[in-house]
């Protein structure tokens, strides 16, 4: 009797741990939807302390220590959050290898890293940011964020200096070709699958704008103030499209 009494207790305790996992992920989004960032980091944190290898909440979470980094007063503030972010990912990855949002997220936490750092730091990022975005569009081909990676990536390394690249050739042998037309197509096919991605416009009228295509470039800035906030750095990112479209625009 005892047994069986200690076995649906248990059964019972097991049912609301997963309820409760599931109600903060819940929570999570809706406070994510809502713009609060900070609050949907810790309740997705919370999930992960009752189940720690929840795989959206580890990728979600890693995605998160990228954002919230980004916004941080100093360089080792930053970094901090980076690193997080990478930890999260690599968990991500190692409870489900075969989904592309681990990968993605592990792109997107080693890109801050790099672009927080100089050097060889940098260098060393280069090959690794792009593997994780190919893994992940591999897996699914159509992952508008994905895209945005590669497009962030030939943007910054078509951008390196003589050095850098030097230094990247020596230690990797060469990398695939990086050109601000590769970023602009990669850029245009995360627009194409991710439609409401503010950032995305910014970066790729900025790659427009490299490319000496300044009336696409335009275009895309006065199209950006209509895109609906999904982040908290949305704000943000419309405040400098519009800083630049004034610029471009003179």
């Amino acid at each position: 009797m005892k047994t069986t009494f200690f076995f649906l207790f248990s059964l019972l305790s097991l049912c609301v741990f997963a309820q409760t996992e599931q109600q903060l992920i819940v929570q999570a989004d809706r406070q994510e939807a809502a713009l609060n960032e900070d609050a949907a980091f810790e309740s997705f944190k919370q999930a992960l302390k009752i189940n720690p290898n929840n795989y959206y909440a580890l990728w979600k979470t890693s995605e998160l220590c990228s954002r919230l980094g980004n916004r941080q007063p100093t360089t080792e503030q930053k970094q901090q959050y980076y690193v997080a972010g990478k930890a999260y990912a690599q968990a991500a990855i190692k409870a489900n290898p075969l989904h592309a949002d681990g990968y993605y997220a592990m792109s997107v936490a080693i890109g801050r890293l790099a672009l927080s750092n100089s050097g060889k730091q940098k260098i060393d990022a280069v090959k690794e940011i792009r593997t994780n975005a190919e893994k992940a569009l591999k897996l699914n081909p159509q992952h508008g964020r994905a895209w945005h990676v590669i497009g962030k990536w030939n943007y910054e390394v078509s951008d390196l200096n003589m050095f850098e690249k030097a230094g990247v050739k020596i230690m990797f042998g060469g990398l695939p070709p990086a050109s601000i037309n590769n970023a602009i197509q990669a850029y245009e096919k995360a627009k194409l699958y991710e439609p409401n991605f503010a950032l995305n416009f910014l970066e790729l009228a900025k790659a427009y704008k490299r490319n000496g295509q300044k009336e696409k470039a335009i275009n895309l800035l006065k199209t950006l103030p209509s895109i609906a906030p999904k982040t908290a750095d949305d704000a943000r990112i419309k405040k400098e499209g519009a800083a630049l479209l004034k610029s471009w625009s003179a």
